[in-house]
């Protein structure tokens, strides 16, 4: 077999070989955008949170009521009761431009607050 037909091969070779790990290769998540909120005396602070389009969102809620209070969202689809003075984690899909309310369902006229999704 001559030199460069030899060679042919190996780069033939090398091409297939990344042609395939590069097709196997998996889609990068994207990085979740973090807000931290607190609960108190039936009010969320900050009251109205901003995130951007099309990103997760992780909403990390610290109760620092002695009363359990459940955090929920209609349009966000999204429910969680959160124990008396502790944290929680509520993981929210990637939404696009708008407001999106939230509240505690136990006292759901008083303790409300917004997503802003720009």
């Amino acid at each position: 077999m001559s030199l460069s037909r030899m060679l042919s091969k190996v780069t033939l070779f090398t091409a297939i070989a990344l042609l395939s790990v590069a097709a196997t290769r998996a889609p990068t998540a994207q990085s979740a955008t973090e807000i931290q909120v607190s609960y108190m005396d039936k009010k969320f602070t900050p009251a109205e949170i901003s995130a951007p389009a099309n990103t997760p969102i992780v909403v990390k809620l610290k109760n620092l009521d002695a009363n359990a209070m459940e955090f929920e969202s209609k349009t966000l689809k999204v429910e969680k009761v959160v124990a008396g003075s502790s944290d929680a984690t509520i993981n929210v899909r990637a939404q696009k431009p708008g407001r999106y309310e939230f509240f505690d369902e136990y006292n759901e006229k008083v303790a409300r607050g917004a997503l802003v999704v720009k």
